[in-house]
């Protein structure tokens, strides 16, 4: 047989058309899933390479941070961005460039020979790995019918496995291997989750006589400019000399709100916006996106802090620190895949009140002191395993509230509800920080900061009865 016979023969295998063969959901789940949790493993595992990073390169540990600071950077700037495209040209056209374009990322990253060239490169990978929750979740959607309720919440256990795993397997990369291996990883992953999508999931409806509208450029420039001079501001404020009235912080913050101000005006008189208003602060949308961000941002912001606290107030070691994620972690696994199944008898309200409430109680724990000569890991570890718990509750309904309400914009709505996470983290982590930096004792403080954002969670819960009810598929 001819080489060109061979190569014929590969690309006709690769091009068959999807819909000669049955939809298989539990394949397409399994696929999407495991880009989901490859993206989710990859922005934590980082964190414990960043010591290793900056002897391989020979670099200092600030510039070695901003291999995480540049992840978080494209990620959000492209959420919005990659839900759009995947309107416009179809979810599986954008999961597959996204596959790809993260894992050829990842390969670059791991060839890296220059910490400038890998926090460039870093930037790149997040915005392949933006375009795999939006895209994953309109696939869900087009393909599962009236289950696709169950898929999208089962979503949440996805992430919490990743985000639980991705310190275990950089720790092992580093201490077995090299640091390159937490990119090289991603390699073979990727390459087996590009192969499997050609072959198993259905291609996108036809686009043939459909009036595609041109993409809103401005729009788009508006929005990533204010994102990322926001992210800017907060990012300087994190450090432990950054200082609210000085130019570092006050100019990008300047910069993101004029930018963000121009935007939503540009969008509401827009005849064809980048992303439609209705589904930022409409009615139902901007209470579903507040939630998102302030009982998912945020508590994401505190979960990571949790270490930091314990090493600070108890003097746990790092090691031990880091473990406490693991019981956060398998809470929000078992309580999110509990909330998924039970969903259709609770309806979202009484999850969103579970959870909110739990989180708080978890918080509050956390700022207590033990009690009982109970040892602080064990006490320490039972608060995380409630607001991980509180933390799994929400998931589900808090995934599928803003879903039901538009489907067809299903990768629209799925990159909104990430990027006010990601922001809620984001701002969470920077604020803590920059408080504890000017501390004199940060394990109280933290303590305290803990207790005001219980607070606030307890005040924020009447924002739950503007949530869109909902009991069954949809």
């Amino acid at each position: 047989m001819s080489v060109q016979h061979e190569a014929r023969t590969a690309d006709s295998f690769l091009s068959l058309p999807t819909e000669s063969r049955p939809v298989h959901r539990g394949l397409i789940f399994a696929i999407v899933a495991l880009a989901l949790l490859m993206m989710s493993i990859d922005s934590t595992i980082v964190a414990t390479a960043l010591h290793a990073l900056r002897l391989g390169l020979n670099t200092s540990i600030d510039w070695a941070g901003w291999t995480l600071t540049a992840y978080s950077f494209g990620f959000v700037v492209v959420l919005p961005i990659s839900g759009k495209l995947s309107e416009q040209y179809g979810s599986r056209r954008v999961f597959l460039a996204s596959i790809v374009a993260f894992t050829l990322a990842s390969l670059c990253c791991g060839l890296a020979d220059n910490i400038y060239v890998l926090i460039a490169l870093r930037g790149l990978q997040a915005a392949g790995g933006a375009g795999f929750t939006p895209s994953a979740t309109e696939i869900i959607v087009e393909h599962f019918g009236d289950a696709r309720d169950r898929a999208v919440g089962l979503f949440g256990s996805i992430f919490s496995i990743g985000s639980m795993i991705g310190p275990i397997f950089g720790g092992l990369f580093v201490s077995y291997w090299t640091w390159r291996g937490i990119f090289l990883v991603n390699v073979p992953i990727g390459v087996a989750v590009i192969v499997l999508t050609l072959w198993y999931v259905p291609r996108d409806r036809s686009q043939t006589g459909k009036v595609r509208q041109r993409l809103d450029a401005t729009g788009m420039l508006l929005l990533g400019g204010g994102l990322l001079s926001g992210m800017l501001a907060v990012s300087y404020l994190a450090q432990g000399n950054g200082q609210a009235w000085s130019p570092g912080f006050v100019t990008p913050l300047a910069i993101a709100i004029l930018a963000l101000s121009m935007f939503f005006r540009h969008i509401n008189h827009s005849a064809a916006p980048f992303i439609a208003p209705r589904l930022i602060n409409g009615a139902g949308f901007g209470a579903v996106n507040l939630v998102n961000g302030l009982y998912g941002g945020i508590t994401s912001g505190v979960i990571a802090l949790v270490p930091l606290y314990a090493m600070n107030r108890y003097g746990i070691n790092a090691l031990n620190s880091g473990t406490l994620l693991v019981a956060q972690g398998a809470a929000a696994i078992l309580l999110s895949i509990a909330a998924t199944f039970a969903l259709r008898r609770t309806g979202y309200r009484r999850p969103l009140y579970f959870g909110g409430l739990v989180i708080a109680a978890g918080m509050l724990l956390l700022a207590a002191s033990p009690v009982a000569g109970i040892p602080a890991y064990v006490w320490l570890a039972g608060s995380a395993f409630l607001i991980g718990a509180g933390r799994g509750a929400n998931n589900p309904a808090s995934r599928n509230a803003g879903l039901q309400l538009a489907p067809e914009h299903a990768s629209t709505i799925a990159a909104l509800r990430t990027m006010c996470m990601s922001i809620g983290t984001i701002v969470t982590i920077s604020i803590y920080t920059a408080i504890l930096a000017n501390s004199h004792d940060p394990g109280r403080i933290q303590a305290m900061l803990f207790v005001a954002t219980a607070a606030l969670f307890v005040v924020a819960l009447p924002l739950i009865t503007r949530v869109p009810e909902h009991r069954g598929s949809w």
